[in-house]
Protein backbone atom coordinates (compact mmCIF):
# COMPACT_ATOMS: atom_id res chain seq x y z
CA UNK A 1 0.00 0.00 0.00
CA UNK A 2 1.42 3.25 -0.95
CA UNK A 3 1.58 6.52 1.18
CA UNK A 4 -1.44 8.66 1.47
CA UNK A 5 -1.22 12.17 -0.29
CA UNK A 6 -1.76 13.63 3.32
CA UNK A 7 1.22 11.86 4.66
CA UNK A 8 3.42 12.86 1.49
CA UNK A 9 2.33 16.63 1.91
CA UNK A 10 3.25 16.11 5.55
CA UNK A 11 6.79 14.80 4.58
CA UNK A 12 7.26 18.14 1.68
CA UNK A 13 5.95 20.16 5.03
CA UNK A 14 8.92 18.62 6.87
CA UNK A 15 11.53 19.68 4.24
CA UNK A 16 10.41 23.26 4.13
CA UNK A 17 10.17 23.78 7.65
CA UNK A 18 13.72 22.59 7.88
CA UNK A 19 14.79 24.20 4.99
CA UNK A 20 13.49 27.60 6.02
CA UNK A 21 15.36 26.86 9.35
CA UNK A 22 18.80 28.25 7.83
CA UNK A 23 17.20 31.44 7.25
CA UNK A 24 15.86 31.59 10.89
CA UNK A 25 19.16 30.58 12.43
CA UNK A 26 20.47 33.56 10.10
CA UNK A 27 17.83 35.75 11.56
CA UNK A 28 18.37 34.84 15.28
CA UNK A 29 22.02 35.42 15.09
CA UNK A 30 21.36 39.18 14.17
CA UNK A 31 21.08 39.87 17.72
CA UNK A 32 22.95 37.13 19.37
CA UNK A 33 26.37 35.72 19.54
CA UNK A 34 25.73 32.25 17.65
CA UNK A 35 26.51 30.43 20.86
CA UNK A 36 24.23 32.24 23.26
CA UNK A 37 21.51 31.78 20.47
CA UNK A 38 21.82 28.38 20.50
CA UNK A 39 22.05 27.94 24.33
CA UNK A 40 18.65 30.36 24.48
CA UNK A 41 17.49 27.94 21.53
CA UNK A 42 17.36 24.80 23.26
CA UNK A 43 16.32 26.35 26.80
CA UNK A 44 13.06 26.12 25.08
CA UNK A 45 13.15 23.18 22.74
CA UNK A 46 13.54 21.61 25.96
CA UNK A 47 11.15 23.62 28.29
CA UNK A 48 8.62 23.21 29.14
CA UNK A 49 8.21 19.59 26.75
CA UNK A 50 10.02 17.86 28.79
CA UNK A 51 7.64 17.83 31.44
CA UNK A 52 5.60 16.23 29.50
CA UNK A 53 7.70 14.19 26.98
CA UNK A 54 8.47 11.04 28.49
CA UNK A 55 12.25 9.83 28.55
CA UNK A 56 13.93 7.89 26.06
CA UNK A 57 14.15 4.30 26.12
CA UNK A 58 17.99 4.43 26.45
CA UNK A 59 20.73 4.59 29.05
CA UNK A 60 21.51 7.82 30.44
CA UNK A 61 25.09 7.88 29.13
CA UNK A 62 23.86 7.11 25.36
CA UNK A 63 21.36 10.19 25.61
CA UNK A 64 24.40 12.69 26.89
CA UNK A 65 26.55 11.16 24.20
CA UNK A 66 23.37 12.03 21.58
CA UNK A 67 23.09 15.20 23.17
CA UNK A 68 27.04 16.25 22.71
CA UNK A 69 27.23 15.17 19.25
CA UNK A 70 23.78 15.99 17.78
CA UNK A 71 22.52 18.79 19.23
CA UNK A 72 25.88 20.80 21.11
CA UNK A 73 28.53 19.08 18.68
CA UNK A 74 26.69 19.39 15.66
CA UNK A 75 24.51 23.20 15.98
CA UNK A 76 27.75 24.91 17.71
CA UNK A 77 29.66 24.29 14.44
CA UNK A 78 26.77 24.92 12.77
CA UNK A 79 25.80 28.49 14.34
CA UNK A 80 29.45 29.37 14.03
CA UNK A 81 30.27 28.54 10.43
CA UNK A 82 26.98 30.70 9.58
CA UNK A 83 28.69 34.01 11.93
CA UNK A 84 31.64 33.06 10.08
CA UNK A 85 30.18 33.52 6.94
CA UNK A 86 29.10 30.54 5.65
CA UNK A 87 25.83 31.00 3.37
CA UNK A 88 22.93 29.98 5.13
CA UNK A 89 21.44 27.96 1.83
CA UNK A 90 24.60 26.21 1.25
CA UNK A 91 25.26 24.85 4.53
CA UNK A 92 22.03 23.49 4.13
CA UNK A 93 23.05 21.66 1.43
CA UNK A 94 26.60 20.93 2.76
CA UNK A 95 24.96 19.52 6.02
CA UNK A 96 23.57 16.97 4.23
CA UNK A 97 26.94 14.93 4.10
CA UNK A 98 25.83 13.39 7.52
CA UNK A 99 24.22 10.91 5.53
CA UNK A 100 28.01 9.55 4.12
CA UNK A 101 29.77 9.74 7.06
CA UNK A 102 26.92 7.78 8.68
CA UNK A 103 27.13 5.14 6.55
CA UNK A 104 31.16 4.95 6.77
CA UNK A 105 30.73 5.32 10.74
CA UNK A 106 28.24 2.42 10.32
CA UNK A 107 30.62 0.55 8.68
CA UNK A 108 33.13 0.42 11.35
CA UNK A 109 31.35 1.49 14.11
CA UNK A 110 28.69 -1.00 13.85
CA UNK A 111 30.10 -3.61 11.38
CA UNK A 112 27.05 -2.68 9.14
CA UNK A 113 28.83 -3.32 5.72
CA UNK A 114 27.89 -1.22 3.01
CA UNK A 115 26.35 -2.23 -0.17
CA UNK A 116 27.87 -1.50 -3.42
CA UNK A 117 25.62 1.54 -4.61
CA UNK A 118 25.96 2.64 -0.77
CA UNK A 119 29.51 3.11 -1.69
CA UNK A 120 29.22 4.65 -4.86
CA UNK A 121 26.98 7.02 -3.28
CA UNK A 122 29.28 8.08 -0.90
CA UNK A 123 31.93 8.82 -3.53
CA UNK A 124 29.72 10.58 -5.42
CA UNK A 125 28.77 12.66 -2.59
CA UNK A 126 32.22 13.08 -1.85
CA UNK A 127 33.08 14.43 -5.58
CA UNK A 128 30.04 16.65 -5.03
CA UNK A 129 31.30 18.20 -1.62
CA UNK A 130 34.88 18.76 -2.96
CA UNK A 131 33.79 20.45 -6.35
CA UNK A 132 31.57 22.71 -4.15
CA UNK A 133 34.53 23.92 -1.50
CA UNK A 134 36.82 24.24 -4.80
CA UNK A 135 34.03 26.87 -5.91
CA UNK A 136 33.02 28.10 -3.01
CA UNK A 137 37.29 28.38 -2.18
CA UNK A 138 37.77 30.67 -5.08
CA UNK A 139 35.16 33.63 -3.71
CA UNK A 140 35.22 33.12 0.07
CA UNK A 141 36.88 31.64 2.92
CA UNK A 142 37.02 28.04 2.75
CA UNK A 143 37.17 27.57 6.88
CA UNK A 144 33.28 27.88 7.16
CA UNK A 145 32.76 25.42 4.73
CA UNK A 146 34.83 23.06 6.45
CA UNK A 147 33.47 23.70 10.10
CA UNK A 148 30.20 23.06 8.42
CA UNK A 149 31.24 19.79 7.14
CA UNK A 150 32.78 18.98 10.63
CA UNK A 151 29.43 19.73 11.97
CA UNK A 152 27.96 17.35 9.78
CA UNK A 153 29.95 14.72 11.08
CA UNK A 154 29.01 15.26 14.35
CA UNK A 155 25.68 15.03 13.09
CA UNK A 156 26.38 11.32 11.51
CA UNK A 157 28.47 10.26 14.68
CA UNK A 158 25.12 11.02 16.64
CA UNK A 159 22.85 9.37 13.96
CA UNK A 160 24.78 6.65 14.78
CA UNK A 161 24.17 6.44 18.65
CA UNK A 162 20.73 6.71 17.79
CA UNK A 163 21.05 3.67 15.61
CA UNK A 164 23.13 1.35 17.71
CA UNK A 165 20.41 2.44 20.98
CA UNK A 166 17.26 1.24 18.34
CA UNK A 167 15.23 4.60 20.46
CA UNK A 168 11.77 4.82 19.11
CA UNK A 169 11.02 7.93 19.71
CA UNK A 170 13.03 10.34 18.13
CA UNK A 171 10.92 13.65 19.89
CA UNK A 172 11.89 12.50 23.54
CA UNK A 173 15.05 12.18 22.58
CA UNK A 174 15.16 15.27 20.67
CA UNK A 175 13.83 17.13 24.21
CA UNK A 176 15.75 15.05 26.84
CA UNK A 177 19.03 15.01 24.93
CA UNK A 178 18.67 18.95 24.32
CA UNK A 179 19.59 19.27 28.58
CA UNK A 180 23.40 18.72 27.53
CA UNK A 181 23.34 22.30 24.81
CA UNK A 182 22.04 25.07 27.03
CA UNK A 183 25.06 25.78 29.86
CA UNK A 184 27.72 24.20 27.94
CA UNK A 185 27.08 26.24 24.99
CA UNK A 186 26.28 29.76 26.89
CA UNK A 187 29.92 28.53 28.85
CA UNK A 188 31.76 28.43 25.52
CA UNK A 189 29.83 31.84 23.96
CA UNK A 190 31.34 33.48 27.27
CA UNK A 191 34.64 32.32 26.52
CA UNK A 192 34.51 32.79 23.10
CA UNK A 193 32.79 36.60 22.87
CA UNK A 194 33.48 37.43 26.13
CA UNK A 195 31.51 38.24 28.89
CA UNK A 196 30.47 41.96 27.30
CA UNK A 197 29.30 40.62 24.30
CA UNK A 198 27.31 38.00 26.13
CA UNK A 199 25.67 40.56 28.03
CA UNK A 200 25.16 42.73 25.07
CA UNK A 201 23.47 40.50 23.12
CA UNK A 202 20.68 39.72 25.88
CA UNK A 203 20.37 43.96 26.15
CA UNK A 204 19.89 43.99 22.47
CA UNK A 205 17.43 40.57 21.79
CA UNK A 206 15.02 41.83 19.53
CA UNK A 207 12.53 40.73 17.45
CA UNK A 208 14.57 39.06 14.66
CA UNK A 209 16.24 36.61 17.70
CA UNK A 210 12.64 36.45 19.07
CA UNK A 211 11.13 35.33 15.59
CA UNK A 212 14.77 33.40 14.96
CA UNK A 213 13.96 31.64 18.31
CA UNK A 214 10.70 30.65 17.99
CA UNK A 215 10.77 29.17 14.58
CA UNK A 216 14.20 27.02 15.21
CA UNK A 217 11.64 25.93 18.95
CA UNK A 218 8.49 25.54 17.38
CA UNK A 219 8.55 24.78 13.28
CA UNK A 220 12.08 23.31 13.06
CA UNK A 221 12.53 21.29 16.23
CA UNK A 222 9.15 20.25 17.68
CA UNK A 223 6.71 19.80 15.26
CA UNK A 224 8.89 19.30 12.56
CA UNK A 225 10.09 16.61 14.69
CA UNK A 226 6.97 15.22 15.60
CA UNK A 227 5.64 15.05 11.89
CA UNK A 228 8.44 13.34 11.16
CA UNK A 229 8.55 10.36 13.41
CA UNK A 230 5.09 10.17 12.72
CA UNK A 231 5.85 9.43 9.40
CA UNK A 232 8.67 6.83 9.98
CA UNK A 233 6.29 5.09 12.46
CA UNK A 234 3.61 4.86 10.33
CA UNK A 235 5.28 4.00 6.58
CA UNK A 236 8.76 2.31 5.68
CA UNK A 237 12.23 4.68 6.46
CA UNK A 238 12.26 4.17 2.16
CA UNK A 239 8.96 6.28 1.68
CA UNK A 240 10.18 8.86 3.96
CA UNK A 241 13.28 9.84 3.87
CA UNK A 242 13.54 10.57 0.08
CA UNK A 243 11.57 13.73 0.65
CA UNK A 244 14.58 15.00 3.14
CA UNK A 245 16.15 15.17 -0.10
CA UNK A 246 14.01 18.57 -0.45
CA UNK A 247 15.71 20.41 2.41
CA UNK A 248 18.86 21.78 0.46
CA UNK A 249 16.83 22.77 -2.21
CA UNK A 250 14.26 24.78 0.03
CA UNK A 251 17.23 26.10 2.04
CA UNK A 252 19.11 27.50 -1.14
CA UNK A 253 15.96 28.54 -2.50
CA UNK A 254 14.75 30.26 0.01
CA UNK A 255 18.33 32.45 0.90
CA UNK A 256 18.65 32.82 -2.47
CA UNK A 257 14.98 34.98 -2.41
CA UNK A 258 15.18 36.04 1.04
CA UNK A 259 19.38 36.63 2.00
CA UNK A 260 20.04 37.57 -2.31
CA UNK A 261 22.69 34.27 -1.38
CA UNK A 262 23.39 33.67 -5.26
CA UNK A 263 25.38 30.75 -5.31
CA UNK A 264 27.69 30.15 -8.38
CA UNK A 265 27.60 27.79 -10.87
CA UNK A 266 30.38 25.75 -9.64
CA UNK A 267 28.40 25.75 -6.15
CA UNK A 268 25.39 24.27 -8.02
CA UNK A 269 26.79 21.63 -9.92
CA UNK A 270 28.70 20.16 -6.94
CA UNK A 271 25.21 20.68 -4.98
CA UNK A 272 23.57 18.24 -7.96
CA UNK A 273 26.56 15.98 -7.56
CA UNK A 274 26.29 15.84 -4.06
CA UNK A 275 22.66 15.21 -3.62
CA UNK A 276 22.62 12.32 -6.23
CA UNK A 277 25.34 10.47 -4.04
CA UNK A 278 23.39 11.38 -0.68
CA UNK A 279 19.87 9.71 -2.37
CA UNK A 280 22.17 6.96 -3.79
CA UNK A 281 23.40 6.23 -0.23
CA UNK A 282 20.26 6.92 1.74
CA UNK A 283 18.36 4.73 -0.76
CA UNK A 284 20.75 1.58 -1.12
CA UNK A 285 20.74 1.68 3.00
CA UNK A 286 17.29 1.24 2.60
CA UNK A 287 16.90 -1.47 0.12
CA UNK A 288 19.80 -3.09 2.16
CA UNK A 289 17.31 -3.06 5.32
CA UNK A 290 14.54 -4.55 3.90
CA UNK A 291 16.47 -7.54 2.00
CA UNK A 292 18.18 -8.18 5.20
CA UNK A 293 14.73 -8.12 7.17
CA UNK A 294 11.94 -9.05 4.68
CA UNK A 295 9.36 -7.28 3.80
CA UNK A 296 8.61 -3.91 5.26
CA UNK A 297 5.97 -3.05 7.29
CA UNK A 298 4.13 0.17 8.76
CA UNK A 299 6.16 -0.23 11.84
CA UNK A 300 9.25 0.21 9.94
CA UNK A 301 11.55 2.63 11.29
Amino acid sequence: MGVPTRDRLLAVLVAVLWGLNFIAIDLGMADLPPLMFLAVRFVFVVFPAILFVPRPDAPPRTVLLVGLAMSLGQFSLLYLAIAMGMPAGLASLVLQAQVLFTVLLAWFGLRERPRREQLVGVLLGTVGLCLIAVAHGVSAPIVPLLVTVAAAGSWAIGNVLVRHAKVTSGLSMVVWSGLVVPIPALALSLLIDGPAAVADGFASFGWASILGTAYTVIAASLVGYTIYNGLLARHPATSVVPYILLVPVVGIASAWLVLHEVPSVGELVGAAIMLLGVGVASGAFALRTRARRGPVGPDAG
